[in-house]
């Protein structure tokens, strides 16, 4: 049976197999997608010798760049990008395979923020610097955007005690690209000023389970407007379901 699936770690939040299981069904699919949760990235590779039936996998946290040194080859974005959220796998004649890290992640986030643009939107401030912030990165630089990422780490870019009222009201675009909020943990959220957030911003966190998060809901009292994860979600896998059954993306 063609097979698909999820790596990550851990997984129970994960609506992924839901969605690709439903799409098979409903399209009369004999297609199968399954859930790895592996505690160690280097595990991948074993996965892959054990599970010959894979043609593809999807990646999430925490191993959207460390699965990079595993592959044999990048689309040309997802080097860009500096992550990978799906696998190509081929198989040759000789029972060997071959992995080629694509990133649609960039793309099911441009597309399901593009909608909700005003002209004041001009500036975003990304909190996270993980692995799905840089594929928003990548999304802002496309559609014109300044941004400037937010970590806990000073290194990688602002700190998070060193947003002020002025940078809340310059930067109208506030996307959470931590896990920060996911069930089960779903009081947790991004240690920002948020009573300085007002109706000209838009909140967006890539977070899905639970629909509405803590970092939303700071959002929705003071009338911005807000957006979870989950069309992002469909967006990148339905892009990556492409990139598993395409014939150029297969020859290529």
């Amino acid at each position: 049976m063609r097979t698909y699936g999820l790596v990550g770690f851990p997984l129970g939040h994960s609506f992924s197999r839901t969605f690709f299981s439903g799409k098979f069904s409903k399209e009369g699919k004999n297609e199968q997608y399954l859930n790895f949760e592996i505690p160690s990235i280097e595990m991948v590779q074993e996965l892959i010798a054990t599970h010959p039936e894979l043609v593809g996998l999807n990646v999430t946290i925490p191993y959207k760049t460390a699965i990079m040194p595993f592959l044999d080859e990048l689309d040309e974005v997802a080097e860009q990008i500096g992550a990978v959220n799906t696998i190509l796998i081929r198989h040759d004649s000789e029972d060997k395979s071959s992995l080629k890290g694509y990133n649609t992640d960039a793309y099911g986030f441009m597309n399901s923020l593009r909608p909700l643009l005003k002209p004041h939107h001009q500036k975003a401030l990304v909190l996270g610097t993980g692995g799905a912030s840089k594929a928003v990165a990548y999304a802002f630089g496309e559609l014109g955007i300044a941004y400037t990422m937010v970590s806990r780490n000073a290194s990688k870019g602002l700190d998070y005690s060193e947003i002020s009222e002025e940078i809340i009201n310059e930067h109208t675009i506030l996307v959470n690209t931590t896990p920060l909020g996911t069930f089960p943990d779903t009081n947790a959220k991004p240690d920002i000023p948020y009573h300085w957030i007002s109706d000209r911003h838009l909140l967006y966190d890539l977070v899905y389970n639970p629909p509405l998060t803590s970092f939303l809901q700071e959002g929705a009292v003071r009338k911005a407007q807000v957006k979870n994860g989950y069309e992002m979600l469909v967006l990148q896998a339905l892009k990556a379901y492409e990139i598993w059954n395409s014939k150029d993306f297969q020859a290529g």
